[in-house]
């Protein structure tokens, strides 16, 4: 079955990281193309735990991906420490950020990720996004972790090629560790072209719930 989504103009794309890459290495690809067929869309990013060069990197990588129509709000809580530090301040920030317009679309982690900080924004995102239709991107990681998507959305070629070199290029704190690698997120696309059947790329996302309207037959 093939899906089409529909976004209206009047109400913003959230997009929930817990880190300033988050964002870009579960949804990059999906968050272009939607930018490119939906050009009235707004997308709103709001990232939880930030020091002062993580958030320099995310305010660019943001603009840099879908231009004046992102919006970047960060939450400046400690990395590594979510939800323990202080989970109802984090409550309370991402509600203030996103404000009180129904999202059209949310994407956040994957609920069930075996990072705390990555797991905890999944949470939230069914506590405060009700109604909503959530969409739970991967990170992959060294944790070894059930991610088995149940919605996967294909990826052309150009679009694939631009997400990758823009994790090249966006966040050069992450240079150097090991799962930061361009060929894990290469592959990540590929397999999930494969599962998809019909595409060479792809994103994998779980979507737990999906409220599907049928169409007016034409006559």
């Amino acid at each position: 079955m093939k899906l089409s989504i529909e976004l209206p103009g009047d109400r913003p794309v959230v997009v929930l990281g817990a880190h300033a890459d988050d964002i870009e290495i579960g949804a990059g690809g999906t968050l272009l193309q939607l930018s490119h067929d939906h050009p009235e869309s707004r997308f709103l990013f709001a990232v939880a735990a930030s020091d002062t060069e993580r958030s320099d990197e995310a305010l660019a990588s943001a603009r840099d991906l879908l231009g004046d129509r992102a919006v970047v709000q960060m939450g400046g809580f400690e990395d590594g420490f979510l939800p323990y530090a202080d989970p109802t301040a984090v409550k309370r920030w991402l509600r203030s950020a996103v404000g009180s317009t129904p999202p059209a679309l949310v994407f956040s982690p994957w609920g069930g990720d075996e990072h705390q900080d990555h797991r905890f924004m999944g949470q939230l995102a069914w506590q405060i996004f009700r109604g909503s239709t959530i969409l739970e991107y991967e990170i992959p990681k060294w944790e070894s972790e059930p991610f088995v998507p149940n919605l996967l959305i294909p990826v052309s070629e150009e679009t694939a090629r631009a997400k990758l070199d823009h994790l090249e290029k966006s966040f050069p704190s992450q240079h150097g560790k090991p799962w930061y690698d361009i060929s894990l997120f290469s592959s990540t696309l590929r397999a999930r072209g494969v599962q998809h059947g019909a595409s060479i790329n792809a994103e994998g996302f779980v979507a737990r719930k999906l409220a599907l309207e049928a169409s007016p037959q034409g006559g």
